[in-house]
């Protein structure tokens, strides 16, 4: 994607990979779809599926139990899987981008072989807990603790506390956990929370003190478990902090800046599904004698859909060519997933709107699209932190 002279087509690898995950969602999960969204179930056995294929690690290299592929390929996966399913494609997203990334990131090579390479082998699944009921947002103002205590092998950290709203809890096997460990000295200036000395830590499942509170009752995407993360004198081996102590705030930015790609994927994925909805519903639904997309009221609609899309989805892509050229791609992707974001919804009401009374029935998906939807604006920065992001990086000013 974009060699010397801007080429916009896909490599062959690519298309294979987006025409292939198409065939698996539409012919092995689209059928099981409607079941797991009404009982609310997280589709396990369907993705351990992903994971044998090697879709849960599709951008990390082999040798951390990865798919060796590149982030653009990651990010057509992610739209692939969520132009099908919404709810599936932000278990892949939460799990590769958040549970993964900051292991890829991070890790020393003793961390990677024990808890990165099963996770990107798709025989884990991964979490990140970073927001709390006090700190959405303001990332800085975690009240998490973790104290570290002496003993053998340098002794271990007892963690106290908890987390909110995490994807994929009480599914993952692994999480990475962000905890006050100290405090720093306030500079001149400063945000509040930036006095906090943040840390990051591998969490297994199994661990001592550590439970999986409430699961939330969401709006959509029903079939991804998202709940809380609760610590009560949990009690980690000190190899367990991840990267350096006080790092844990320079993880979660850079995890977060990669975590925006795959929500703007999935938001394109699910502007599509609801494109690819209301096109034939405009060409075969009659009213006044013809079909509605002949009206220009529909037809305007289709084509402001269309046109978004297209350009979310470049918006997207150009983000993880950034990103996969090493080049800095922190303000592309903000304004890649604020964009297709806002996008999604837009497209997914239309896609109701075009469906007139249909539309707001179950029997016709488009409502679930928007309900889904919407957590494209809010995961990974809502679309007003998007917007500060993208501000302080234009203005170079502390915007608030």
């Amino acid at each position: 994607m974009y060699p010397p002279g801007v080429d916009f087509d896909l490599s062959p690898e690519h298309v294979l990979l987006r025409d292939t995950i198409r065939d698996f969602m539409l012919a092995e999960v689209a059928p099981q779809i409607d079941e797991h969204e009404r009982a609310r179930r997280f589709p396990r056995p369907i993705v351990d599926r992903l994971g044998a294929m090697g879709w849960l690690g599709i951008p990390f290299p082999e040798a951390e139990g990865g798919a060796g592929l590149d982030t653009l390929a990651y990010a057509i996966a992610v739209e692939q899987i969520g132009r099908v399913w919404g709810s599936l494609g932000l278990i892949v997203a939460a799990h590769t981008s958040l549970g993964c990334g900051p292991l890829h990131l991070s890790g020393t090579p003793d961390q990677k072989t024990r808890y990165l390479v099963p996770m990107a082998e798709g025989r884990v699944i991964g979490a990140y807990g970073l927001t709390e009921p006090e700190a959405g947002s303001d990332s800085g103002g975690t009240r998490t603790t973790a104290r570290l205590e002496a003993g053998p092998d340098g002794g271990s950290w007892v963690i106290d506390g908890g987390k909110r709203f995490i994807t994929n809890a009480g599914q993952a096997g692994t999480y990475i956990v962000t905890a006050r460990t100290g405090t720093r000295t306030a500079r001149a200036g400063a945000e509040a929370g930036d006095g906090a000395e943040i840390s990051a830590f591998i969490v297994p499942a199994d661990t001592p003190g550590f439970r999986v509170g409430r699961l939330e009752e969401k709006m959509g995407l029903h079939a991804s478990a998202t709940g809380e993360l609760i610590f009560e004198h949990a009690r980690l081996p000190a190899a367990n902090l991840l990267g350096e102590r006080g790092g844990g705030f320079r993880i979660a930015l850079k995890t977060l800046d990669g975590g925006r790609i795959s929500i703007g994927a999935l938001a394109v994925g699910l502007a599509q599904a609801a494109l690819d909805a209301a096109i034939p519903y405009a060409r075969t639904r009659r009213q006044f004698g013809r079909p509605i997309g002949t009206f220009q009221g529909v037809a305007f609609l289709i084509a402001d859909m269309a046109t978004e899309i297209e350009a979310a989805r470049q918006m997207v892509w150009r983000a993880a060519w950034l990103k996969d050229q090493g080049r800095d791609y922190g303000l592309a992707a903000a304004q890649a997933k604020l964009f297709a974001s806002e996008v999604s919804a837009r497209a997914t009401n239309a896609a109701i709107q075009v469906h007139g009374g249909y539309g707001y029935v179950e029997e016709y998906k488009v409502e679930r699209y928007l309900r889904d939807a919407k957590l494209t604006e809010i995961g990974e920065g809502t679309s007003q932190i998007q917007r500060l992001v993208i501000a302080r990086r234009i203005l170079d000013l502390r915007v608030v």
